[in-house]
């Protein structure tokens, strides 16, 4: 199991990227069921289907979109 240093709550928003210590978070945590927009390192956006609450997706992304998530108390991770 990854220990990380760092934890942001994150608010999807469609503009504003995660206000962490670094450009880009290393995981999510998803405390609620769901699906996550979010916008990767390179600016393209991607949709993860429903992810089981309780979930760390091992992805590296700038921002989760508030259009098409619905998935609930998300984390970014950073290392």
């Amino acid at each position: 199991m990854t220990s990380y240093n760092y934890v942001v709550a994150v608010t999807p928003h469609n503009s504003t990227n995660i206000a962490g210590p670094k450009r880009l978070c290393d995981a999510l945590y998803v405390g609620g069921t769901g699906a996550v927009n979010l916008v990767q390192y390179d600016d393209t956006a991607a949709v993860v289907p429903a992810v089981p609450a309780g979930s760390i997706l091992p992805i590296r992304c700038l921002r989760v979109n508030e259009t098409s998530t619905t998935a609930t108390n998300i984390v970014a991770l950073y290392l």
